[in-house]
């Protein structure tokens, strides 16, 4: 069963892994930072190589990820496709010309300006994606409370978090253990011998068993934490915390680096849009 868990941490021997969980949050929040102020596609590109090299480092299975990821590509065709329906002409105003290349409906045109801000919408997520998979399914949850805590974070506030993680897992396999007891009872949960509509309806009876096992496991947590006086005191000590190496502080740096000459590349003309019509 574990097998299958979606985001889910794996400890592996890999270069990533290895890395301290700070260097790989300042990372992700690097990224997202970067992927967010810049609609400079060379800019973009360079992040996504460098986002795939390291995804292919940390020898992330797709099964750990496919979930999440056809949900993201989802969203991202719902959005692509509203920004064109909505505002067809967005990328003339943004590019100042207007290129048609064929006529679409209602007097509007599909233009070159507007499929290449599209273009830019679409890897910006591809930017993003593959740095939120690398950081879930490489860090230690308990590590990236320490990490968290480390750069400010109240401790119980990064604990929290770092419980949520944790369970994302034990949730998974609750799921499983409701679903196949459904099984069990004969009501037919697969795909191929049940349609859709049906498997939504049955599926829809596991949320509440999965709702209340999660209350309970939630109730027995809480508990324990009190028992123990967690929050008592202003500062804590962690066990999973680990002590920068060198490849930190060079990556560290790296990130830095590159996230100050990409906003200065992307700014330094005014604008955080590149031009190819210009």
């Amino acid at each position: 069963m574990a097998a299958t868990r979606m985001l889910s941490y794996v400890e592996k021997d890999t270069f990533v892994h290895h890395l301290s969980g700070l260097t790989k949050l300042i990372f992700f929040l690097a990224w997202c930072i970067t992927s967010a102020m810049t609609y400079d596609t060379r800019i973009l590109l360079v992040m996504i190589a460098v986002s795939l090299v390291l995804f292919v480092i940390s020898k992330t299975q797709w099964k750990q990820i496919a979930g999440v990821f056809k949900f993201i590509l989802l969203m991202m065709i719902i959005n692509v496709i509203a920004i064109f329906l909505l505002s067809p002409y967005q990328g003339c105003e943004i590019y100042h010309s207007k290129t048609v290349l064929a006529p679409f409906f209602a007097g509007h045109d599909i233009t070159a300006e507007e499929l290449f801000y599209l273009f830019n919408v679409v890897i910006k997520y591809f930017t993003v994606a593959p740095s939120i998979f690398i950081f879930l399914v490489t860090t230690n949850p308990s590590e990236f409370a320490s990490s968290m805590n480390l750069i400010g974070v109240p401790y119980t506030v990064s604990y929290a978090i770092s419980i949520a993680l944790r369970y994302i897992p034990d949730v998974q396999d609750d799921y499983h253990r409701i679903k196949n007891a459904q099984e069990a009872r004969g009501i037919e949960m697969n795909a191929a011998n049940a349609k859709l509509s049906e498997r939504i309806r049955r599926t829809s009876a596991i949320i509440f068993p999965l709702l209340f096992s999660t209350m309970e496991e939630i109730d027995v947590v809480s508990n324990a934490m009190e028992l123990r006086g967690f929050g008592k005191k202003k500062k804590r000590t962690w066990y999973a915390r680990k002590k920068l190496t060198k490849a930190d502080y060079i990556s560290i740096a790296a990130t830095l680096a590159f996230m100050v000459f990409a906003l200065w590349f992307t700014y330094r003309d005014g604008s955080r849009f590149y031009n190819p019509f210009a």
